[in-house]
């Protein structure tokens, strides 16, 4: 059709989403998978109506102010939308989309992934095997956390959070959680409601969080929370390192307060914190909870699904402002 409106996909996508998005609209895309700054999105901004970007893009109040009025939606290749300054972006009449549902079931993966390995000292083995150190065995080697019959709580109950729960039924554990109201029963699977932080961590000897990052949780794990963690607890993030007030962590898994932590998410990224790299008791992943074939396609097709309704003149279903 004539006049296709112009979608910029800031980052290399799957060839799926790409060749969709190709066939319906005039789109640019990104071969390099270069990250692009602020001054180059405010740039690109007068030659497109809809962007298409990661978390990697970020649009804070100064970023927004200086956009194109010609940009008329933002379709997150995400759920989190912590790097969109969202009361900015609907002041400016810009609608904000995420892609929530379709990557629950991998991000739950990686969480119990992180919560395994680091329970049964993943990391340590594979360094000792891999470097020659292997050269002795006896029962007090590596010995590590059961998982099977343990308290979990999980910091944030919605879509990641009660897949995780599910997941990890089959080791037999008491779940406890905190979210910001309780849910009805059938959606609990008898789960155990906390309505604070610090009165669930006291129950908990395994913890993942699997809440947004906003002003009011950065930090949520600091020093004062941690401490309320029965001794040998074990911390697992997959949701976004702000969460997390990382010194206090190095701190409580050196004093031996957490034996261990799973971690595919950091307050530096991409990089992580180098003086977490320095302790065997961490085992870490580069931000790949939903780095699946399968929700890389549907994360794109949901975004670009909300695009296909805004230019159709249909409310975006995944629409936040």
């Amino acid at each position: 059709m004539a006049d296709k409106p112009v979608v910029w996909i800031t980052r290399k996508l799957s060839d799926a989403t790409e060749a969709r998005a190709s066939r319906d609209y005039e789109t640019l895309l990104n071969p390099e998978d270069r990250v692009f700054s602020s001054d180059e999105i405010i740039a690109m901004s007068d030659k497109v109506d809809a962007i298409l970007p990661c978390h990697s893009e970020h649009f804070s109040s100064d970023v927004v102010a200086r956009l194109s009025p010609r940009v008329k939606i933002i379709a997150n290749h995400s759920v989190g939308v912590d790097h969109c300054d969202l009361e900015a972006l609907g002041a400016k009449g810009i609608v904000v989309t995420n892609t929530p549902d379709v990557l629950s079931d991998a991000t739950a993966e990686i969480a119990l992934l992180l919560m395994l390995a680091a329970a049964r000292r993943a990391y340590e083995g594979d360094r000792i095997v891999r470097t020659g150190e292997w050269t002795s065995w006896s029962p007090a080697f590596m010995v590590g956390t059961q998982m099977t019959g343990k308290k979990l709580g999980i910091v944030g109950m919605g879509r990641v959070g009660q897949a995780f729960a599910k997941m990890v039924s089959g080791f037999g554990m008491e779940i406890h959680y905190y979210n910001r109201k309780p849910l009805p029963q059938e959606q609990a699977g008898g789960a155990i409601y906390h309505d604070t932080v610090e009165d669930l961590l006291p129950h908990c000897q395994f913890v993942s969080l699997h809440c947004p990052a906003t002003p009011e949780t950065t930090d949520l794990m600091n020093a004062k929370r941690l401490a309320l963690l029965p001794d040998g607890a074990i911390l697992v993030n997959t949701a976004r390192g702000a969460l997390i007030d990382e010194a206090a962590l190095i701190d409580a898994l050196k004093s031996g307060k957490l034996a261990a932590a799973g971690l595919d998410v950091f307050k530096t990224e991409p990089g992580g914190n180098p003086e977490l790299s320095k302790l065997d008791n961490v085992f870490m992943l580069p931000h790949i909870g939903s780095a699946t074939r399968e929700t890389r396609d549907a994360m794109g097709f949901r975004a670009l699904d909300n695009i296909d309704a805004f230019f159709a003149g249909r409310e975006p279903k995944d629409r936040l402002v």
